[in-house]
């Protein structure tokens, strides 16, 4: 079962999620930005401004999940202008952020990550995988510029949305296998194996 606003808020406030907006927050100080925070049935996160790589094309090499290069992948500055903080994500590229917001995801519920609207609808798509029950810190996330156009990808605003599904309690979580990807820091987390 999808979990809704009251559900959600009462799982931030034991923790679930930090920071936690209790609404949705669309202007911040006469300055509209893409929504983050509670929504009726999902929570949008932020998007930190710490680290955004993008991937690289080295002559010669093949990207290898099961031994990844550092040096495939560049830091990105960030930008300011009248309309916030940004990345620019070049066009046909991938590029990988991390979220501003910590999770601890209770035994019970999985997390699905999937991409806002208005970002989809100018070309750029998150590639999200699951926060599995029992998996705790800041989700690394996956953007596909599909179009032929740069792409400002905003910090501090609102990147995807979580929606949380209750399930019977696990007899393994993630935490008890100690997932290699648990406890990720408010910084890109590269491929493990």
């Amino acid at each position: 079962m999808i979990k809704n606003d009251t559900w959600i808020a009462e799982a931030a406030q034991a923790g679930m999620i930090t920071p936690f907006e209790n609404a949705l927050v669309s202007q911040v100080e006469n300055r509209k930005v893409l929504s983050y925070g509670l929504s009726s049935y999902g929570y949008d996160i932020r998007l930190s401004p710490k680290d955004f790589r993008i991937f690289r094309h080295i002559p010669g090499t093949v990207i290898d999940p099961k031994d990844f290069n550092p040096a495939n992948l560049e830091s990105v500055p960030l930008h300011e202008d009248v309309h916030g903080k940004y990345f620019i994500l070049p066009a046909h590229s991938y590029g990988l952020g991390v979220a501003l917001e910590s999770l601890k995801v209770p035994d019970y519920i999985s997390v699905l990550c999937i991409g806002k609207s208005t970002y989809a609808r100018v070309g750029c798509i998150a590639n999200l995988t699951p926060a599995e029950a029992g998996w705790e810190g800041h989700l690394t996330l996956e953007f596909s510029n599909a179009s032929h156009a740069d792409c400002r990808i905003y910090a501090n605003e609102g990147i995807v949305q979580l929606l949380f599904f209750e399930g019977h309690p696990c007899e393994t979580s993630y935490a008890h296998r100690k997932g290699k990807y648990q406890h990720q820091q408010q910084e890109v987390t590269l491929p493990r194996v």
